[in-house]
């Protein structure tokens, strides 16, 4: 299977390039936080601080890449690849979570802008812009920033570190020129803001994959369609979409077929399934043939209950 093996490839293109930016931007994140510290400026701090949220991204991403190479047991059946979704979640939550703190921290700076030592922030932000360009140009060549959740929401950070970057550059050369020491608050506020939309994001998209949501990139319509046009089905139900990480969709149901029907055809009817639906962004279908005579509602979706135990114990005489 090639999409298994591009899969793999693209894994291992991943980490690399997490590697380097993560070793780039921890590097640069204890300067500009010792830098932000000395010259008392918060856009650099507030800067730092998204760096090492950043950091953090990169690390867990990493982390969850490596073990999401583990192999599937008994114990989990899917492996580690959902790990890779939980970090997503921890980035997110410590995104927002720094944005509010910066917040909270500007509202104090703006009623009384303390003295910034300019220069030093104007050094200092201006060496961080290139950083996170270098970075953010690691990641597009040799990362995959399109679908992987876990790359996207390293890369995210780092574009609006960027935007934080040049937030500080601004701010210094405002002060410097015409001692407005408030543009240091209010970069950091901005800064902020953006953290907190890239974190709200990532979050959210997430959590969607944890709920079990209907991936993005899938259109349950056509899956359906294409389930239904193809010869031999005569009906569909108990449908459930769902990923099981980045680039790892699943979908099964139940198909109704001809009761005359050899396992031979059937064997031949889903792997024209299969192929169709590969092409749908579904990389994982396990389907259920019945005939008419097999009991079923004609919802398309399950309508199955969690129901109380007891329920079944008098099917096990």
């Amino acid at each position: 299977m090639s999409g298994h093996h591009d899969h793999n490839h693209a894994h291992g293109a991943n980490k690399k390039v997490l590697l380097i930016s993560f070793i780039i931007i921890t590097s640069y994140m204890l300067v500009e936080a010792v830098g932000g510290y000395l010259t008392n400026s918060l856009a650099l701090l507030s800067d730092a601080g998204h760096m090492l949220s950043d950091a953090i991204s990169l690390g867990i991403a990493l982390l969850a890449f490596t073990l999401g190479e583990k192999v599937a047991n008994y114990g989990k059946t899917y492996g580690y690849k959902r790990f890779e979704i939980l970090a997503a979640v921890l980035n997110g939550v410590t995104l927002i979570l720094i944005a509010l703190f910066i917040f909270y921290e500007a509202i104090e700076r703006f009623a009384n802008p303390p003295e910034v030592a300019t220069s030093g922030m104007l050094i200092i932000s201006i060496i961080g812009l290139g950083v996170n360009i270098l970075v953010a140009w690691i990641m597009m060549r040799g990362g995959d920033t399109e679908e992987n959740l876990n790359m996207r929401g390293a890369y995210l950070h780092v574009i609006s570190d960027m935007l934080g970057s040049v937030g500080a550059i601004i701010a210094a050369l405002l002060i410097m020129f015409f001692g407005w020491g408030w543009a240091d608050p209010l970069a950091s506020v901005i800064v902020a803001a953006l953290v907190l939309r890239s974190g709200y994001y990532v979050t959210k998209a997430a959590l969607h994959v944890l709920m079990e949501g209907t991936p993005q990139n899938v259109n349950a319509e056509d899956i359906v369609k294409t389930i239904k046009q193809t010869k031999g089905i005569k009906g569909l139900h108990d449908l459930h979409i769902w990923s099981i990480t980045s680039g790892l969709n699943a979908l099964s149901c139940h198909a109704v077929v001809d009761d005359q029907m050899t396992i031979a055809e059937s064997e031949k009817l889903l792997r024209k399934i299969e192929h169709d639906l590969q092409h749908q962004n579904i990389q994982h279908v396990t389907i259920q043939l019945e005939t008419m005579a097999h009991k079923h509602d004609n919802s398309i979706l399950c309508t199955a209950k969690a129901e109380a135990q007891d329920a079944h114990a008098h099917h096990h005489h």
